[in-house]
């Protein structure tokens, strides 16, 4: 009976632990089904335009959500919600993979925050 409640509470962690590994997506791909993005967001993922973020080296997780979130109307921008309208989960995750790979030029938040 401690064998088996060993076992199941082994699988149990490795199951949990392996979640985020499956759902980190693919980067080359999603370097290929970002080629939207690029237009505003740049292909290094670093906007010149200040009005689009920067995506590149942002949280992947953060990023995923974000993309539901335009996707499911919990944030409100024709422009994006259009953009991801045909997306699929894997997409997302592919894409988010992408972008949270880049380097970031975000060094400081000088000009872009209220104040500066």
């Amino acid at each position: 009976m401690q064998r088996a409640l060993a076992l199941l509470s082994c699988g149990a962690v490795l199951a949990f632990a392996s979640a985020p590994l499956l759902a980190s997506g693919n980067a080359a791909n999603g370097k290929t089904k970002a080629a939207a993005c690029f237009a505003c967001h740049g292909a290094d993922g670093n906007a010149v335009d200040p009005q689009y973020p920067r995506l590149a080296g942002q949280y992947n997780e953060y990023l995923q959500q974000v993309l539901h979130e335009y996707k499911d109307g919990g944030r409100n921008n024709p422009i994006m919600k259009g953009m991801v309208a045909t997306l699929s989960d894997q997409d997302i995750e592919d894409i988010s993979a992408y972008f949270s790979s880049l380097p970031t030029k975000l060094d400081t938040l000088k000009g872009h925050i209220q104040g500066d």
